[in-house]
This record gives structure tokens, C-alpha cells and sequence, in this order.
């Protein structure tokens, strides 16, 4: 049996973290990992993906060269992509370089599944660990497959097969119209397959406002993907090295099918220290505290699969564990980003949801401005929500839809008073100057 004070199962970008802060504050620590060391993020994810759309989104600026200035010949090769994905990003998916930077500060890595097998206590296989203070759950989650008939034996593609392929086919099938199935669905089209997104709710990124979601749809159809909305798969075939799904009343077909249908986590074995396993997410306090001697962070919280949050989570934690004074977490102003070409930035609540929680809620909306004029593209919007006159929620979608976002995040955060946002002066002409005419929309009137 080891002993440890602190035992973090699950050494994704929020246990990593946390562990790298508890080492480094003196305390000796096991971080638990069946995986690889970062989780899904640097290897699968918010990285190597980012890669992707970068290359995308390239691709996509060069075919606008017609009627602003002159002319471009666009030959799309992924070889490129998969090259650096694999030297720049995933690096060819070895973790060896986190694993030593975790244990260079002294902390010490497992390798193996970890179970709780009681209050602070962690078996990895026929390795029983103890924690003195007290364990960290930060096992994140995986792909969420979907019970359809037909779908299980059958060679289709999660996020993690569609970064590590070494070329993109010829045709493909998104099932699942949310962030992750949008972005990669948009890259592979401008690599020049032939994409159908099958989403079973009414309209594309259905957890955001209505108006991105119809947005983005216009934008697929314009670029020749196929979007169909409020349809379920029902069955799924293989065979002759195509796919056939049936959605609705039709077979579409194609040569891969990429699943991307939310995340699921696993909580097996967290009843022996007082956590319903039969949740979907640990419920905790501000201060990260799931049970006695327990603290989660990242995914299996169900506060928002991000990094960012992750990371905002882990650090609680091991403050915490550390006795040290700490803001209690404050969920108010999630931020996030849906890295399509135009990109969806939002924070804090949709207009739904703020009037799902009783608010007397005003919205201002604005889908013009210079920018977008000088720029070429009509694919704007701003949508700001506001509640007892401070915002409580926005949206921002365009080239930078994601950084616009960011100054919308701050008045969330800070309760920034609209009528003092109105007030302000926003530099000319910038996509961010939006947010003034979204102002004056939600305001009434036209004078700061």
C-alpha cells in the first residue's frame, strides 16, 4: 500500500493542473492515469483540431479572393494537416513529455485504471494507493455513442479517428450538429468531402441561441454541405466500405461515418464514498467538494466540457485542499467557442434559458455593421440578453466571433451596468462596434 497526501484520478488538463500546483506546494502526490498524460485536449482536441480549422479556415480565405482581388487557384492536400497535427500538435500521441514534466516537479505518475475501493483510497490494479487528505476526480469523459440499430461492429469514426486520419474521404456523415461535429464537419468539406450533418434536434447547435444555430445552417448550405435538422438516426449499415444511415424517411450513404453525439462520463464505484454512481455528473460546492475527503474538477462536475473550466475548477480544488482562502467557483460567465468559419462565441445564459430561470429579460440583436461590409461577409450576428439592467448572457458570431465574445464575457463576469456599456465609445470600424448597435437595439433608444 502508498501512501500520498493527495490522490488525483484522472490527469486530463484540470487534474494535471491541480496535481502540478499540490506538488509544487509540498505535498507528495499520485496522479492516476489510464490514458494519456493531458487528456484529450492536446492530443484529440482543443489542439490538433484548432490545427485543422486553421487550415480550413485558409483554404476558405483563398476562395474569396474572387471579387476582392482577383483571383486564386485552391488545391486542397491534407498532407500538410496530418503532418503537423501529428509532429506539432498531437506529437504522434506520446505523452512522454508531460508524464516528466509532472514527475520532474516530483509528483508521482500511475499508469493504469484506478478505482475508488474506498474513502481515500485508489486500486490500480494490484496497487492499492491511500491519500491522506484526500482524493481529486478529474476523469473527464468519452464519446457518447448513440443505441442505434446496426451502429456497434461497424467501423465509424469518433473525434479521435477523424484528427488521426492521414486523409480525408471522400464522403462523410456527421451525426450530431453540436461544436465538435460542426467544426470537423466544415473542415473536411473545404478539404473537398462531401459532408452530411444529420442533427436529431430542430436546428444546429441547439444548446445556443436559435439564431447562431440558423446562421451556421445557412453558411453549410451555402458552402454545399447537406444539413438536415430535426431527424434521427434510426438504423446503421456497412458494407462494400460505405456507410447507409437511416434518418428520417431516406438511406444517405456515404464512406465514412463520423459519431459525435456529446460526451458521456463514468462514475462506476464512487458509492463507497457517498457519490450516486447512477449520475451523470459528481454535484459539487463552490470550493470543488464532492464528499469528505473528495473533490472533482473538470467534465465529471457537468459544468461545461472545456478546458478553460477544467483548468478554473482544478485550481479551486487544490486550493483548497491546500487551506488556502479561495473564491468559491462562479458559472455565471462560462465562456465558449464554436470554431466554425464564422465563429460562435458565447457566455453565460441563452435568451431561453434566462427566461426558463423567471428573468425579466430584454435582448438586443444586431446582424450588420461596417466591418462586415468591408470585410465581404454577411455572416454577423450579435445577441445580447439582459436581466435588471446588466447582461446576462450574449452571443457573438463573425470572423472573430470568439474575441468579440470576450469583452461580452467580462460585463457577465463583472455586472457591468448596460446603460455604462452603452455609454463607452467602441472603435471604429471594428466587428466589436456590434455590440454597440445590439446595445441601442436592447436599450431603445440612440444616444448613450
Amino acid at each position: 500500500m502508498d501512501e500520498f497526501d493527495v490522490i488525483v484520478l484522472g490527469m486530463g488538463p484540470g487534474g494535471e493542473d491541480a496535481a502540478g500546483r499540490l506538488v509544487e506546494a509540498g505535498l507528495s502526490v499520485a496522479g492516476v492515469e489510464a490514458g494519456l498524460v493531458g487528456g484529450e485536449c492536446p492530443y484529440w482536441g482543443c489542439v490538433p483540431s484548432k490545427m485543422m480549422i486553421r487550415a480550413a479556415h485558409v483554404l476558405g480565405e483563398a476562395r474569396r479572393v474572387s471579387g476582392l482581388a482577383g483571383s486564386a487557384t485552391v488545391s486542397p492536400d491534407w498532407g500538410p494537416v496530418a503532418r503537423r497535427v501529428r509532429e506539432e500538435a498531437a506529437h504522434d500521441w506520446d505523452d512522454q513529455a508531460a508524464a516528466d514534466r509532472f514527475e520532474k516537479k516530483g509528483g508521482h505518475l500511475v499508469r493504469g485504471r484506478g478505482t475508488v475501493t474506498g474513502p481515500r483510497e485508489v486500486t490500480v490494479g494490484d496497487r492499492v494507493l491511500r491519500a491522506r487528505r484526500g482524493l481529486l476526480i478529474s476523469t473527464g469523459s468519452t464519446p457518447a455513442i448513440p443505441d442505434i440499430d446496426g451502429l456497434p461492429g461497424t467501423p465509424y469514426w469518433t473525434n479521435h479517428e477523424a484528427i488521426a486520419t492521414k486523409s480525408a474521404p471522400a464522403s462523410m456523415i456527421v451525426l450530431g450538429g453540436g461544436a465538435i461535429g460542426l467544426e470537423l464537419a466544415q473542415v473536411f468539406a473545404r478539404f473537398g468531402t462531401e459532408i452530411t450533418v444529420l442533427e436529431a434536434a430542430p436546428r444546429l447547435l441547439p444548446g445556443e441561441e436559435p439564431e447562431a444555430g440558423e446562421l451556421i445552417a445557412k453558411v453549410f448550405r451555402d458552402e454545399g454541405i447537406r444539413v438536415l435538422t430535426g431527424v434521427s438516426a434510426s438504423r446503421v449499415d456497412h458494407a462494400g466500405g460505405r456507410f447507409a444511415v437511416k434518418a428520417g424517411d431516406e438511406v444517405v450513404e456515404a464512406e465514412r461515418l463520423l459519431v459525435v453525439a456529446g460526451r458521456r462520463t463514468d462514475l462506476t464505484g464512487l458509492s463507497v464514498v457517498g457519490i450516486d454512481e447512477d449520475q451523470k455528473f459528481i454535484p459539487t460546492d463552490p470550493h470543488m467538494r464532492a464528499a469528505d475527503g473528495v473533490w472533482a474538477a473538470g467534465d465529471v462536475t457537468g459544468r461545461g466540457g472545456f478546458t478553460h473550466v477544467a483548468n478554473y475548477q482544478g485550481r479551486i480544488a487544490a486550493l483548497d485542499i491546500l487551506g488556502e482562502e479561495v473564491a468559491g467557483a462562479d458559472y455565471r460567465a462560462v465562456p465558449r467557442v464554436t470554431y466554425t468559419d464564422p465563429e460562435v462565441g458565447a457566455v453565460g445564459l441563452t435568451e431561453r434559458q434566462a427566461r426558463d430561470e423567471g428573468l425579466a429579460v430584454t435582448v438586443g440583436v444586431t446582424t450588420a455593421g461596417a466591418r462586415d461590409w468591408i470585410h465581404g461577409t454577411r455572416d454577423i450576428l450579435i445577441k445580447l440578453v439582459a436581466a435588471d439592467g446588466v447582461l446576462v448572457g450574449a452571443t457573438a458570431v463573425g470572423p472573430t466571433g470568439g474575441e468579440v465574445m470576450g469583452a461580452l464575457a467580462v460585463a457577465v463576469h463583472a455586472r457591468v451596468p448596460v446603460t455604462t456599456l452603452r455609454s463607452m465609445m467602441y472603435a471604429y470600424p471594428t466587428f466589436h462596434r456590434g455590440i454597440e448597435d445590439a446595445l441601442k437595439n436592447l436599450l431603445g433608444q440612440d444616444r448613450p
